[in-house]
């Protein structure tokens, strides 16, 4: 069965956060998911207030570019959040926006390496594995969480290309698809992580009319999460949650 999320986009201001949770939360939706583009709202912060102002709702990350953060502090955040709230927190990791790594002083030479690299690390240690590893952008030594959760997150790595796609069924739980306007899209990623991974899709809607049938036909592809965002110009997401009631 295919579940559905909507987007809290972070054009939004995040004081308007706590309203939107509360809406989905009355509205029975299974999931409400954040963004961490440059420069606006953490998305580590900001899943943690959600997931503090509801009781049911789950909340997804999607996504975290992996050069901001060591993998061992990515990986004590993401752990916090999975004890404290269990079974509600799907986390994606992410090269992120080149230009904007450049802009922080963060690019690597190769983005997919250091996704695989961290994806790794970040998925050993919420295990409760003792990680050492040498590699071309991650070093760790005899790292442990003390307080790993007792059933990981769901991990996802977010990917548009087939070589980051395949890296996704290879390293992760599934993959992140961004910005889905043809449902082809979905076949191939379903065809290249496999029928053992998940496939959660972004899709963007502008006419909420059309928003069931839209799921159907992503669905049909083979998404087992569809998340609807609103446009950058108008973000709000309770049109979109309304829809889906």
């Amino acid at each position: 069965m295919t579940t559905l999320g909507v987007v809290f986009r972070p054009q939004s201001p995040p004081e308007e956060l706590r309203s939107v949770v509360e809406y989905a939360e009355a509205a029975g939706l299974a999931g409400l998911w954040l963004w961490e583009d440059c420069f606006l709202e953490g998305g580590l912060t900001t899943a943690a207030l959600a997931l503090s102002w509801s009781e049911r709702l789950r909340v997804g990350v999607g996504l975290l570019p992996v050069p901001l953060r060591n993998p061992a502090l990515a990986a004590m955040e993401i752990a916090t959040l999975a004890r404290v709230f269990p079974d509600r927190l799907t986390m994606v990791l992410g090269h992120g926006v080149q230009d904007w790594m450049a802009q922080v002083g963060a690019a690597v030479e190769s983005p997919v390496t250091l996704l695989r690299e961290h994806t790794l690390a970040v998925r050993a240690l919420l295990a409760g594995e003792t990680v050492s590893v040498t590699g071309r952008y991650v070093n760790l030594e005899g790292v442990a969480l003390d307080w790993p959760p007792p059933t990981p997150p769901t991990l996802l790595v977010g990917a548009r290309g087939p070589k980051s796609v395949a890296l996704a069924g290879e390293v992760a739980d599934g993959v992140l698809l961004d910005t889905v306007t043809d449902p082809a899209v979905v076949r191939r990623a379903r065809e290249l992580v496999g029928a053992d991974r998940k496939v959660a899709v972004y899709t963007e809607i502008t006419d909420v009319a059309a928003v069931r049938d839209w799921v159907a036909e992503l669905a049909e592809a083979g998404a087992d999460t569809v998340i609807l965002q609103a446009t950058e110009a108008a973000p709000d997401p309770r049109p979109l949650i309304d829809a889906l009631r």
